[in-house]
């Protein structure tokens, strides 16, 4: 395996530390970011990862709603407590704390369900998109610029990300409209295990999904004085799918206002099934009043 999937395994890994009256807690570590703060797709897919650990395993992961309450800090590991809040006949309910030097830094509760038939249809995806073959890797548009985050982007992460019609790091191309799609895929093999599968989806999740609040306004990530940090953050998974595929990620922004934008995105396998839908609120402050 790779250092970047190791990374992103071991954050996955935690340890169970005991139950106390109410709560189930469990500890993990913290992944290096050049910045200094936590990544919050991490934190998500480790609070998930502790619920988890508390439900029947006939019981799948369906949908969590969740709000970054403080930034995290990569030199502390962060503990984990778990409420079982519901067991029914069906579906399990779960809220899980994160928590560093004794204050949360994220809040979410996550519903688990036995698996069930019912009626079924899906959005289908868009079919005038180029395959990821064709695009060009973050690797090779930044990787040989001489900077820490660019580097880390290029070569640290755990997922290949992929945009469609072209990325914004540096500049925003061509029309400024607050739509785009990445194909996205992990960069190693991960386990069987479609739990794993289903948190690290999660993590991937929270990479790319305020970028179309960006590329309206013509903001690039290299903006000086410009500043983003996710709010809150819903994700519904409708079907099983590996992230070491490619995944397609459809995103777009309906509104964006009082210093926040929102996002939605739908997230499909190669062959155009429906895999999960994400909602994102971030904080959005840019130099000029943008």
């Amino acid at each position: 395996m790779n250092g970047p999937i190791d990374g992103l395994l071991s954050t996955l890994r935690l340890t169970n530390t005991g139950a106390r009256t109410t709560e189930d807690i469990f500890t993990g570590p913290s992944q290096w970011m050049p910045l200094g703060r936590v990544f919050g797709g991490q934190v998500l897919a480790q609070s998930l990862i502790a619920a988890m650990h508390t439900v029947d395993e006939a019981r799948v992961l369906h949908s969590m709603h969740g709000y970054f309450l403080r930034p995290g800090d990569v030199d502390h590991p962060i503990t984990f407590s778990v409420d079982r809040l519901h067991d029914g006949r069906s579906f399990s309910t779960r809220r899980t704390h994160a928590f560093q030097k004794g204050e949360p830094i994220l809040s979410l509760i996550a519903s688990f369900q036995t698996e069930d038939e019912g009626v079924e249809h899906q959005v289908d995806m868009p079919t005038d998109l180029p395959d990821p073959e064709s695009l060009p890797s973050t690797a090779d548009l930044i990787g040989h610029l001489d900077n820490a985050m660019a580097q880390f982007w290029s070569s640290e992460r755990a997922f290949d990300v992929r945009h469609i019609p072209s990325p914004i790091y540096l500049g925003v191309e061509g029309e400024r409209v607050p739509r785009q799609a990445v194909w996205m895929k992990a960069v190693g093999r991960l386990p069987d295990d479609p739990k794993q599968h289903r948190a690290a989806l999660a993590y991937a999740s929270d990479y790319s999904i305020l970028e179309p609040v960006l590329r309206a306004h013509g903001l690039p990530w290299a903006t000086p004085g410009l500043r983003v940090a996710s709010l809150d953050h819903a994700m519904w998974w409708h079907r099983d799918a590996r992230v070491d595929e490619w995944l397609l990620y459809v995103q777009e922004s309906p509104s964006a206002q009082g210093g926040r934008g929102l996002s939605i995105g739908r997230i499909y396998t190669r062959e155009g099934v429906l895999v999960a839908s994400v909602a994102q609120e971030g904080m959005v402050r840019a130099p000029g009043g943008h």
